[in-house]
């Protein structure tokens, strides 16, 4: 347990760090362009928006009835473009309500964190707060209710199904410390797992799971070294998977005044984890990977041989020399064997093309499947991790991959996967998500029939402004 001298200690000292690095922060000259992370495709939206009666090209599938909703980050006010970083911004959801094959709204706005809750005039909204309660990485439905989602900070926020916020909740009190921003559901008992990790603790992550009743039933911690910054998981039908790689908390850039105190640390072993979803962590099976750094894996599942294949977008590396945001340059989806025996892994590349935000039908997560969506990346060598104009659709059953183009200036953010029906094959179901054309200043959201993946869109629903480049989203029926 820890003395109430050494807690002292360490309060005095968290203090003194984070009056130097906003001494710092202050003196950091304006650069000399501004911040690409809160310009052009990024440039943060000014007021939130309800708009009814949206133009709708094509024919939206009756069976779809509920909301699909992204979020990403939006500052509420004027930021430091010499330190601000993307993954810091004020959430803000965008979502609209689909129902009898019509688009019956839009709607934006923005998670109530304090700092938005008093720029807007606002009371604080309910909840307790843990660290920091900016939420603005991902929002799914789970247990009947609609949740924004953070990594290593704010607890979870809980929104109403017109995305206003209704209370910051650690899942009615019973999640201890910080949550994850990509949880993944197993889809034999509905539980969501996911591998957490708190920005002040270097020392250990925790693989939590959420049960169907919204309640975390397992909080179980797990050793690591040097506090790496743990994005995502992966399960399988008897393991999570956890990624210990080389980015890690780094005290050198708190103090110089960034925001984002995460870096490229070579002297970081990489390493991928086997965790058994009901085994103590101390059990963990680690195994050696070539050092790189993974976002988002697609989907992963155990083979007859004792295996497992865990499918990536991998980057060479990350956080290198940016410290505002992601570099773009140097990704690749990828195929990894771990073998556990050998406690090895084996990269195998299979598209060179740069990518992010892969998804597959998560009907077959943990499970052999055949197909992964992904957005490409521009080639432009400006190292902005700015999206280029296709959807990407990789067979991975017979190889090969298919393009869906949405035209020159036009630019895609992550696509989700809905089935048909509930027994549709992989390619019978509906892939959706926004499409920017900064030229016109406004956004499509965009319904694609699975198996014609390369043909005209289903549906275009066309949004008179132009939604920031966001991060996750998800298609949550109203059921």
């Amino acid at each position: 347990m820890t003395s109430i001298v050494e807690s002292v200690i360490r309060s005095t000292v968290t203090k003194g760090v984070k009056a130097l690095a906003s001494f710092n922060r202050a003196r950091m000259a304006e650069p000399g362009r501004p911040n690409p992370f809160v310009s052009g495709l990024n440039a943060p939206m000014d007021c939130e928006l309800t708009l009814d009666g949206l133009a709708v090209q094509g024919s939206i599938p009756p069976e779809l009835d509920g909301h699909y909703v992204r979020i990403g980050p939006n500052p509420v006010g004027p930021v430091n473009h010499a330190s601000h970083h993307w993954f810091l911004g004020d959430g803000m959801v965008h979502g609209l309500r689909l129902q009898g094959g019509r688009a019956l709204w839009y709607r934006n706005r923005w998670i109530r964190s304090t700092a938005v809750s008093q720029a807007l005039g606002e009371a604080p909204a309910p909840g307790p707060r843990h660290f920091n309660d900016t939420v603005n990485t991902n929002v799914l439905g789970h247990a009947g209710a609609l949740w924004a989602l953070v990594e290593a900070g704010g607890y979870p926020v809980r929104l109403d199904s017109e995305f206003n916020t209704v209370a910051h909740d650690p899942f009615g009190g019973s999640l201890k410390g910080s949550f994850s921003a990509h949880p993944h559901r197993d889809c034999e008992t509905g539980e969501l797992h996911a591998i957490c990790y708190e920005g002040q603790d270097q020392n250990s992550l925790r693989h939590v799971v959420v049960g169907r009743d919204g309640r975390v039933k397992r909080e179980e911690p797990i050793a690591v070294r040097n506090g790496p910054s743990v994005h995502d998981c992966m399960i399988t039908r008897q393991y999570v998977i956890v990624l210990d790689l080389p980015v890690t908390f780094s005290m050198a850039t708190l103090i110089a005044g960034f925001n984002f105190p995460y870096q490229w640390n070579p002297k970081h072993p990489a390493r991928v984890g086997l965790l058994k979803k009901d085994a103590p962590g101390s059990t963990i099976v680690w195994c050696e990977v070539d050092p790189c750094y993974v976002f988002h894996p697609c989907n992963a599942f155990e083979t007859d041989d004792g295996r497992v294949t865990l499918d990536v977008v991998a980057h060479a590396s990350m956080f290198d020399h940016n410290q505002i945001g992601p570099s773009a340059h140097s990704s690749a989806f990828e195929r990894w064997t771990i073998d556990p025996a050998g406690a090895q892994v084996r990269r195998q590349v299979l598209d060179a093309q740069p990518q992010e935000f892969p998804r597959p039908d998560e009907r077959r997560l943990g499970q052999p499947y055949r197909y992964a969506y992904s957005v490409a990346l521009r080639r432009d060598g400006n190292d902005e991790f700015q999206p280029d104009s296709c959807l990407i659709r990789h067979d991975l059953v017979e190889g090969g991959r298919l393009l869906h183009d949405f035209g020159p200036g036009r630019f895609p953010g992550e696509f989700v996967f809905q089935p048909k029906h509930p027994d549709a094959a992989e390619d019978q179901g509906w892939l959706m998500g926004y499409v920017v054309d900064p030229a016109r200043d406004s956004t499509d959201f965009v319904i694609l029939d699975a198996a014609n993946f390369s043909a005209a869109p289903q549906a275009v629903v066309t949004i008179p402004h132009r939604i920031p480049a966001g991060f996750h989203g998800n298609w949550v029926a109203a059921s």
